[in-house]
């Protein structure tokens, strides 16, 4: 259809880009770096990640006015790696147990349930698992837990143990990282990212998830002056980890995983 010239329509229109972590993996193998960028990788992304065509420019001649910004932490149930390993010594210790980081938890899952907190998992002599025979190896919840905590390949506490009061994974991002939108190379706003609230998602007074923000388009952080991004003009979101400890944690997340940054305003564009 042909562009009316000289005439132009604002319509309300976010533009987002996300971070994806998907089931299995690590957070550390989507981004190693302590510093996440937003709007800049955008080839290869489905609709559900982003909603822009060019990295860091709005399409074609559009403008666009900022009016609020959001950032929106999925909160899904992790599934860990069926590849990765990691040894457990029980008892006797002489046969400790090689199993894959999905197995281990489903152990310590079962140690929690048992009465006595403990499991048995049969090995033979190179320390696999096998169905009959072997060696009875029985496993506490501690001998699973610190195995876990000690591996590179294990999950980090908030998916070691879930919704148990220590925090969850949308804590953890909420209040160990932090927000910078830069329009050009100019710092628009910087602030920890507990300072812009997602105002999307679940919502639930039971404790058994937690969201960043009560799910209505109201409850997020507004700029108190729009914040205009011109035509072809760059534009990023930074999320950073300034704490390296935090920083080890966080890469140890498992998906699936989705982190949105979310630029809520207007977009000026041709008509058609």
């Amino acid at each position: 259809m042909a562009v009316v010239q000289g005439v132009k329509e604002k319509v309300h229109l976010p533009i987002y880009d996300c971070l994806t972590i998907k089931p299995g993996q690590q957070w550390r193998e989507v981004e190693r770096n302590s510093v996440i960028k937003f709007f800049i990788d955008v080839q290869d992304k489905t609709k559900l990640e982003t909603n822009l065509q060019s990295a860091s420019l709005l399409p074609h001649y559009n403008t666009f006015e900022a009016r609020a910004m959001r950032v929106v932490i999925s909160d899904l149930p992790p599934t860990f790696s069926d590849t990765e390993t990691v040894e457990i010594t029980g008892t006797p210790k002489a046969n400790p147990a090689t199993v894959s980081i999905e197995r281990a938890m489903a152990l310590l899952a079962e140690a929690n349930d048992a009465d006595n907190g403990e499991t048995t998992i049969n090995v033979d002599n190179n320390g696999e698992e096998v169905d009959t025979g072997g060696t009875a190896v029985t496993l506490t919840i501690d001998d699973v837990e610190g195995a876990l905590e000690e591996a590179d390949e294990g999950p980090p506490p908030e998916q070691l143990h879930p919704n148990n009061g220590s925090g969850t994974l949308v804590g953890k991002l909420v209040y160990n990282t932090v927000t910078t939108f830069f329009v050009g190379e100019k710092e628009m706003i910087r602030m920890p990212t507990w300072f812009f609230p997602a105002g999307a998602g679940p919502y639930s007074e039971t404790g058994n998830f937690t969201t960043h923000g009560e799910p209505s388009p109201v409850a997020t952080f507004r700029f108190a002056e729009p914040i205009y991004i011109d035509k072809q003009q760059n534009f990023r979101v930074e999320l950073e980890v300034p704490d390296n400890e935090e920083l080890r944690s966080i890469q140890r997340i498992y998906g699936p995983l989705k982190v949105w940054v979310v630029l809520d305003g207007y977009m000026t564009r041709d008509v058609q």
